[in-house]
């Protein structure tokens, strides 16, 4: 299981440095202006449909449904099972997407009210979102696709979709003076991303097998059971997005630029999520639906329990560093071009109240696992719901005072209320909640994750003056050295404190491992 975390971990990890080319990018050409605004809200339209109906839900739903299929009574009618829902998936998706292309207008007015009064930025909305919605379709069958690849223990091709994204984006980016702006480029980009990802998916699952078809849909017991799955994991997932989307609609209100600021914070703050959290759970997914479906409970809990201490253990330089350096971060990767370093200070101070919640929406994942491993997805939905209503009511409370730093710090206190009413819910149900080696271990995490974010705050202080003559580069060179300095104590620490051995046994796999 830790390998293929570490694989998925690896090609999400290149998607993700990938996709800070292209952020790169599109800072220099979008900055933080109106078109930047607009492009934005146009990009998230289809992404927080997708994280509802697609990757969000349909995944805890789907995966341990066609495993169960599969494992009880073969491939043959798993196949059958993943056509009937394929068929199923697009016909619902191109009805969103009709409805979507007609009422554009009033979409883009519901959902980001406050562009109402602003002409500009709503007419090149409605022109963005009309480009980059059917993406929404598109994804919706890649994550059918990467779903029945996951439930076959292939991960590789899902995790690498994204890059084609970035790839996509960048290329537009580039041929800007083809489009009639820089946000239509970068809306065209998304598009076609979307059937590049289709065909590499489709292409893999070809390759080795797993021949999808456009079949009849049958509303036999496991279709029903999948469907009664489905719903609450929609409302969970719908519970997320609400309070992320309240994002987009409050700061459709604020001033320029604070859209921007969120971005560009945001995609900061999901490199540790996706990379280490996202591909933890995935993994972790079938592993433990094997195991319950197998009786083995107590390797179910060893298996979730060093997946949470791998994600802590992976995420504490992130962590430390979105805390402590979140200004110098965004100057380094995106001061440049149409990037002010007015704008820099607003998203750097936004990523550090995104990185308060870092740690639990890592391990999130791994702690609503066990519940969906079960095919319990109506208790996720208490903990995601009442996180949320928590969470929007903070965001209005904070919008005027805060502005998008109090929209990130909202997020970030949703987050550790989630996890935390997950872990009480486990418990109440006696789900797998951890084992005494991860309570052992947690100090000398701490430890370390404390000893990084000083290391950070001298290297910073320290690379200063000694880059004051540098006429270029200044801040991208107290990065670097900022990541030498507090890479160094981290491996150093993490050698000293958990131990080469422990190290060996938790990435081989090995039962029970001691640290040293």
């Amino acid at each position: 299981m830790i390998r293929s975390i570490f694989s998925v971990g690896g090609w999400t990890l290149l998607s993700r440095l990938t996709g800070f080319v292209r952020d790169i990018v599109m800072a220099a050409v979008l900055g933080a202006g109106p078109v930047a605004d607009a492009f934005y809200i146009a990009f998230r339209l289809p992404n927080h449909f997708r994280s509802i109906f697609a990757e969000g839900a349909f995944n805890t739903a789907f995966i341990p449904a066609y495993a169960r299929v599969k494992t009880v009574e073969g491939d043959a009618q798993a196949r059958r099972f993943a056509d009937g829902i394929l068929t199923a998936v697009v016909l619902v998706q191109l009805v969103i997407l009709a409805f979507a292309l007609t009422a554009t207008d009033w979409v883009v007015a519901t959902l980001a009210p406050g562009l109402s009064g602003d002409l500009e930025r709503f007419a090149l909305t409605v022109d963005f979102t009309r480009i980059t919605f059917p993406y929404l379709g598109l994804i919706a069958v890649v994550t059918l696709v990467g779903g029945v690849l996951n439930a076959n223990e292939r991960f590789w091709a899902a995790a690498a979709a994204s890059i084609l994204l970035n790839v996509s984006m960048v290329g537009t980016l580039t041929a800007v003076g083809l489009f009639p702006n820089a946000g239509a480029a970068a809306a065209w980009g998304v598009l076609i991303s979307g059937f590049l990802q289709v065909a590499l998916l489709v292409f893999d699952a070809e390759t080795h097998g797993l021949r999808l078809r456009f079949g009849r849909p049958r509303l036999d017991p496991e279709t029903r059971r999948f469907l009664i799955a489905l719903g609450p994991a929609i409302i969970g997932s719908a519970g997320v997005q609400l309070a992320i989307f309240a994002d987009t609609i409050i700061a459709s209100f604020l001033p320029q630029g604070a859209i921007a600021a969120l971005f560009y914070a945001d995609r900061l703050n999901q490199l540790p999520i996706g990379v280490v959290g996202i591909a933890a759970g995935i993994v972790l997914l079938p592993e433990l639906s094997r195991k319950i479906a197998a009786e083995d409970f107590e390797g179910a809990r060893h298996a979730q329990s060093r997946a949470i201490e791998l994600t802590i253990l992976l995420v504490l330089p992130f962590l430390a560093a979105s805390l402590v350096i979140p200004e110098l971060m965004m100057r380094a990767l995106f001061m440049r071009g149409a990037f002010t370093p007015e704008a820099a200070t607003a998203a750097g101070a936004t990523l550090a109240a995104y990185g308060l919640g870092l740690l639990p929406f890592v391990v999130m994942r791994a702690f609503m696992a066990p519940f969906y491993a079960r095919g319990d997805t109506r208790t996720p939905v208490m903990a995601t719901l009442g996180a949320a209503v928590v969470n929007i009511l903070l965001k209005i409370w904070l919008m005027d005072s805060l502005a998008q730093v109090g929209l990130a710090f909202a997020t970030s206190v949703g987050g550790w209320i989630t996890v935390l009413l997950l872990a009480f819910l486990a418990r109440r149900r006696g789900y797998e909640c951890g084992d005494a080696q991860l309570l052992r271990i947690l100090p000398r995490l701490v430890a370390i994750g404390l000893a990084v974010a000083a290391t950070l705050y001298g290297a910073a202080a320290l690379s200063e003056p000694l880059v004051a003559h540098l006429s270029s580069l200044r801040n991208e060179t107290r990065l670097l050295l900022c990541i030498a300095m507090a890479g160094a104590v981290y491996g150093g620490l993490v050698l000293t404190l958990i131990g080469p051995r422990y190290l060996r046994a938790l990435l081989s796999g090995r039962p029970n491992p001691k640290a040293g």
